[in-house]
């Protein structure tokens, strides 16, 4: 059972959702939580991670460690994205059952589901269909993760829990225009709109294309309430259950940023939509007692507060 004194490894700590974990950890008094940084411990090579896990023998592991990046990103460096995050999640998972270490908790991603999926998705529609091309090598990756842990859990009777979140955004995000998320991506230029007193903000695509984003405090609690919780299923769900269109979601941002003057808002169609509409369907996580806590607008202007704080 884990507890207070359990020893706790996040693998990567220093990402979105890796250090609020570490947040949420310290904040509730957890006293034995190990990380490493990218330095001191590569998690692409199997015998140092082999050898890393032997040694500090954690009870419970946090695989938040992966790369990551939006739309652009994803379609340009396929091959990095399938080779870096199966070597990191393959080592991590590998590396602990060997080690004898029974419990963890896998990060994936809703981009696991098919592209043209039944919405609210549900777990059960992994594998149903055809993936999305722009983010499919690294969606691959994930759902080998998820097929890695169940197929532990089925032949080695580990405990390997694989959590699927939205679109997450929050403290320690990306906000490059090119290789970050939509959500932090969206943060950035309409900070530079206000900045630089510009009248129009131009998006990707068409506007239309529907998301669901989740406050990164919100999926580390899921983290603890799920590294507590006995559950029978593999795979479960993590978001808010709604979701916008880009525009909608722009509109959100402009009215908490900008709110003193009319932005114009202009589209570049010749770039992608992605996935037409991406929401998960949450059933699973509430029946176990987990729901989101956080107002979008609440989380809009913690994160706003956030990126200011880095970009001076």
């Amino acid at each position: 059972m884990i507890n207070k004194y359990s020893r706790i490894y996040i693998a990567g700590h220093y990402g979105l959702v890796g250090s609020a974990i570490l947040r949420r950890l310290k904040k509730e008094g957890y006293k034995d939580v190990i990380f490493r940084t990218r330095k001191q411990l590569d998690l692409k090579d199997q015998k140092k991670v082999f050898n890393f896990l032997k040694k500090q023998k954690p009870d419970f592991i946090f695989i938040a460690a992966a790369k990551v990046g939006g739309i652009y990103s994803n379609n340009k460096y396929k091959a990095e994205f399938i080779f870096d995050n199966i070597s990191i999640q393959s080592n991590l998972i590998n590396g602990a059952y060997q080690n004898g270490i029974k419990n963890l908790i896998f990060l994936g991603s809703s981009c696991v589901y098919p592209r043209n999926c039944n919405q609210p998705i549900k777990e059960s529609y992994l594998l149903s269909g055809e993936l999305e091309k722009t983010n499919d090598a690294y969606a691959v990756a994930k759902i080998a993760g998820i097929k890695m842990c169940e197929s532990y859990n089925l032949q080695y009777n580990t405990n390997y829990k694989c959590l699927m979140p939205t679109n997450t955004f929050g403290p320690n995000d990306n906000y490059d225009l090119l290789n970050g998320h939509f959500f932090p991506s969206l943060i950035k230029k309409i900070h530079q709109v206000k900045i630089n007193n510009k009248k129009e903000l131009i998006l990707w695509g068409n506007g239309k294309a529907k998301r669901e984003v989740v406050y990164v405090d919100d999926i580390a609690d899921a983290c603890i309430h799920f590294m507590k919780k006995k559950i029978k299923e593999t795979v479960v769900n993590i978001g808010t259950g709604k979701d916008y269109t880009i525009k909608e979601y722009a509109i959100k941002i402009l009215s908490k940023i900008i709110s003193d003057k009319k932005i114009r808002i202009r589209y570049d169609t010749k770039k992608p939509n992605g996935t037409p509409r991406k929401v998960l369907d949450i059933s699973l996580a509430k029946k176990y007692g987990w729901y989101p806590k956080t107002k979008l607008t609440d989380a809009i202007l913690k994160t706003y507060d956030h990126f200011l704080k880095i970009e001076k």
